[in-house]
């Protein structure tokens, strides 16, 4: 997708749904002993996460990892708790349920994956968008391919874009400080 209507479907985004690992990471894990996981996040990405989540964006994360400390990494981003879907299995499914809460078309949607899970939610929502990294059937899958690997501002991209063409990027510091 590209020109025009890509322009056309920025227009119309009025949420974001994210993979977690290899989108929102750089897909790296780290386990302890007791086999609890540790995931670095990229703090550019989570602060794009809460600018949306200021301007009326609804946020989701749908991710097949099982931790719940993605859940509260991301609520404090902004996220509601019941839009973090761990150990997803069927992406569209909660993708769909996630569409039909907040009465959301798929076309509306803003998806960012980048293995092979992701791909049916790809191809459903308005832009399908991956880090720079992602797999090869994603990338061609992809309407937008991040300048940006993983967990390195990927996201962060393709939010300031879609915000910045809706003239939305604009930091309120007073309502910053109330949210969050």
């Amino acid at each position: 997708m590209t020109g025009k209507d890509l322009e056309n479907a920025i227009s119309r985004i009025r949420a974001f749904a994210f993979d977690v690992d290899g989108v929102l990471t750089d897909g790296g894990i780290l386990a302890n002993l007791e086999g609890e996981l540790f995931r670095t996040f990229d703090s550019k990405d989570g602060f794009a996460l809460r600018m949306a989540s200021m301007h009326g964006y609804r946020l989701a994360i749908i991710t097949g990892g099982r931790s719940e400390s993605i859940r509260r990494r991301f609520t404090t981003c902004g996220v509601m708790p019941e839009d973090v879907y761990l150990g997803s299995r069927d992406k569209i499914e909660d993708f769909d349920d996630f569409c039909r809460r907040y009465a959301l078309s798929r076309e509306e949607v803003m998806y960012f994956g980048d293995d092979l899970p992701d791909i049916p939610v790809m191809r459903a929502c308005g832009i399908g968008a991956c880090p720079s990294d992602a797999v090869p059937e994603v990338k061609e899958a992809a309407d937008y391919i991040s300048a940006f690997p993983g967990g390195k501002g990927c996201c962060r991209s393709a939010v300031e874009m879609v915000m910045k063409c809706q003239g939305k990027w604009v930091l309120d510091v007073q309502q910053y400080k109330k949210k969050f």
